[in-house]
């Protein structure tokens, strides 16, 4: 677990690099937390994704994209010679492209410098719980 509520619910949890049979798993941070999946899910049913992409500055996105992948590849053991994972903030392939405002929210609030994830809080403002507590 890296953040939990208040109330000690897990809200988002740390993936290995790997799956146990050494498949890549590119998405590092994952979205638990019941309250904050709903809020992202009506985000993306609305057109969130399209939305984040026209406001959120492209370089920065680009940038987010390069420090998700370097904190996710470093956490590969160091003598791993098979398939790495690939691509930014949950496997996301085109470098200034949002593939899911889920991973992006899960990252941000595990204390990534996400501007995705912080465009997805200041939308939800209202009914966004806030960051939880993190754990790491």
């Amino acid at each position: 677990m890296v953040v939990r509520n208040p109330q000690g619910v897990p809200v988002v949890i740390r993936n290995a690099p790997l799956l146990f049979d050494g498949t890549p798993m590119p998405t590092r941070y994952w979205l638990v937390g019941a309250a904050e999946r709903l809020l992202v899910d009506r985000l993306e049913s609305a057109g969130g994704v399209r939305a984040a992409e026209a406001v959120v500055d492209p370089e920065e996105l680009v940038a987010a994209h390069t420090r998700y992948a370097v904190e996710r590849d470093a956490a590969l053991p160091q003598d791993w010679t098979g398939p790495r994972p690939a691509g930014g903030v949950g496997g996301t392939r085109r470098r200034g492209g949002v593939k899911c405002l889920h991973a992006h929210y899960a990252w941000w609030l595990a204390g990534g410098d996400d501007p995705v994830g912080r465009w997805v809080q200041a939308e939800a403002r209202s009914e966004a719980p806030p960051r939880g507590v993190s754990v790491r």
